[in-house]
């Protein structure tokens, strides 16, 4: 059963209900206001009724005054016995009124008398056996019905007589009120009927009207679920509890699609990335592969031979494993996290590292700026490894003879490092990219510049271990800026203040010399 055909059907049986219910009390309000217009007629035409019941049975002279109805003597002699009385309208006695005089049992004395104006005499009403229990003088008043197939309703009156256990049953027909009762009900299912057809019709135009936007929303959905990611339902926004829902399932919507991207974003660089890694170590197996056959063919037999193809494996071995300990620490550090903190100043880390880029590269100025002290809660082995791969892609980017420049600044709840170099730049297009793994701005692989492009790769996972961010910009004069912001809360403040941190920073020696730099499209996501 669809929500349609059921808010339909709720809505018209609530109308049905509503209606019949009216109709069963403006019936019943009718019927009793009508009977209440009857009984006055009743009693008024009983004194009249009694006084010809009594006489034509001859009751009049044996029953006392006081117990006959109005409370007076009422003889009428010369009245004889008759079934049928006929007057004119314009008598207290309505047409049709019958009288009987009746035993205790309710069995019928003699023959009831009629009182017509014309027409035809209809059937005496069927008195219940016995007769209701009167509670006063007045009688008592009930409905009683005749038999046969043109049963007429009576409004029936009885009164005892105290006199030989004999009651006085007056009954006045109903069937001006019963004809007006069955035209009221007629009217009633007439246009109850009509009522509740239109209002059907309408409740059915107002229940797909509210629900077609619903329709709508189940067309999109199939849209959406055939691939059209970027299809929305309508409408969206507003008061109403539908439009509320359109909104909720487009912003649902904008977010699947763009889990959806960023999935098959992360696919096609987890591609890349095992191309890339591929390429890498085929390079050196390549070379091994190529000198072990250079033995085969005859360099065993030439010492000189023989140790130039035994160093160059040796290099292509420890480049291979060096790439290989780059990609275990990645996966290691976006499954794992194997980071160890604790109180620590990053002040001797950086000096340490400036010192040991100063001993490897003497012809290159670096500028070290730091405070006092720049305590965090961290990996102090993880991040040297962070500073060094800065510094080592730095050296190998800037430009000859324009210094590397390393700065630190202590803030109330991060410590910002920055490695400023004042090479070729970046591009911006490639900031967002730079810190992949094997990423090239000319998207070849070529290694003019050496190194595997995992270095950056490495510092974005280390310092997104640590809780902090890494980004790149470009310097205002030339060059590029790399920035790593660590927060301080790491390790609970008083675990900070309590630890001894203190470390001398080892001496820094200076660099005079320039070394060739690569062009921007050669500039690759780090070194390792």
């Amino acid at each position: 059963m669809t929500l349609r055909f059921r808010l339909l059907l709720v809505l018209v049986g609530v109308m049905a209900i509503g209606l019949v219910v009216s109709d069963v009390v403006v019936y019943s309000q009718l019927r009793f206001y009508l009977l209440a217009q009857v009984d006055p007629q009743l009693r008024a035409a009983s004194h009249e009724v009694e006084r010809v019941v009594l006489t034509r049975d001859g009751v009049t002279r044996r029953v006392p005054a006081r117990t006959r109805l109005g409370g007076s003597e009422s003889a009428a002699p010369g009245v004889p016995p008759t079934t049928t009385r006929k007057g004119t309208r314009g008598g207290l006695i309505p047409s049709g009124t019958v009288g009987e005089l009746v035993a205790s049992d309710g069995r019928v004395k003699g023959s009831p008398i009629f009182f017509l104006y014309g027409g035809k005499t209809p059937p005496p009403p069927l008195l219940p056996r016995p007769l209701p229990k009167v509670a006063g003088a007045g009688g008592a008043i009930f409905t009683a019905s005749s038999a046969g197939p043109d049963a007429v309703k009576y409004r029936v009156l009885i009164r005892p007589l105290h006199f030989q256990s004999l009651t006085v049953a007056v009954a006045v027909p109903l069937t001006e009120v019963s004809q007006t009762l069955g035209r009221l009900a007629l009217v009633m299912v007439v246009v109850s009927a009509a009522v509740l057809i239109g209002l059907g019709l309408l409740a059915l135009w107002m229940v797909r009207h509210g629900l077609r936007p619903l329709d709508d929303m189940a067309i999109a959905a199939g849209a959406i679920a055939g691939g059209d990611l970027g299809r929305r339902v309508t409408p969206s926004g507003g008061r109403t509890e539908i439009g509320r829902l359109g909104e909720a399932l487009n912003t649902m919507l904008a977010e699947i699609e763009d889990a959806f991207a960023a999935r098959a974003a992360s696919e096609g660089r987890l591609r890349r990335f095992l191309a890339d890694a591929s390429h890498e170590l085929r390079t050196p197996l390549t070379s091994i592969q190529g000198y072990a056959e250079i033995f085969d063919l005859g360099a065993r037999e030439n010492p000189e031979d023989l140790a130039i193809a035994m160093h160059r494996i040796r290099e292509e071995a420890d480049r291979m494993r060096v790439l290989v300990d780059d990609l275990l620490l990645l996966a290691r550090l976006d499954r794992e996290r194997p980071l160890v903190l604790a109180p620590m100043d990053l002040v001797p880390v950086v000096t340490a590292a400036v010192a040991a880029a100063r001993a490897a590269s003497p012809d290159r100025d670096m500028v070290f700026e730091s405070p006092v002290k720049a305590v965090i809660g961290g990996d102090a082995a993880r991040l040297r490894q962070v500073v060094d791969n800065l510094l080592a892609n730095a050296v190998q980017y800037s430009t000859e003879g324009m210094p590397v420049e390393i700065s630190l600044e202590q803030s109330e709840d991060a410590v910002l490092l920055e490695v400023v170099d004042h090479g070729v730049g970046i591009r911006p297009e490639n900031a967002d990219r730079i810190f992949d793994a094997f990423f090239r701005a000319d998207s070849s692989r070529a290694r003019v510049a050496g190194g595997a492009g995992l270095g950056l790769a490495i510092v974005a996972a280390i310092v997104q271990g640590h809780g902090g961010e890494v980004g790149v910009r470009s310097a205002p004069d030339g060059g590029t800026v790399f920035w790593v912001r660590l927060p301080v809360d790491r390790v609970p403040s008083r675990a900070i203040e309590e630890a001894d941190i203190t470390a001398p920073a080892p001496a820094v020696p200076e660099a005079t010399t320039g070394n060739p730099q690569p062009s921007e499209s050669e500039r690759s996501g780090g070194s390792a």
